[in-house]
């Protein structure tokens, strides 16, 4: 056992997992929509995600000839 704490030696500790809020609303997190609250509050994240308002920063991408769009 460590000498700190109750747990044998080599073993991690337990996490505790932490409660956080539902990332669009902020209230408390539902086990069957996790991390959100409900099926509104992800259908709205999944919404953002597909018309575009999240970006994930990145280099720009420069066209190399024959690069071309079909």
């Amino acid at each position: 056992m460590n000498a700190n704490d109750n747990t044998p030696a080599g073993e991690p500790k337990a996490r505790k997992k932490r409660q956080r809020a539902c990332p669009i609303c902020g209230k408390p997190r539902d086990e069957l929509y996790d991390p959100f609250c409900s099926r509104r509050c992800a259908d709205v994240d999944l919404h953002r995600w597909l018309k575009g308002s999240y970006v994930i920063p990145g280099a720009s991408a420069t066209l190399e000839p024959g690069d071309e769009d079909e």
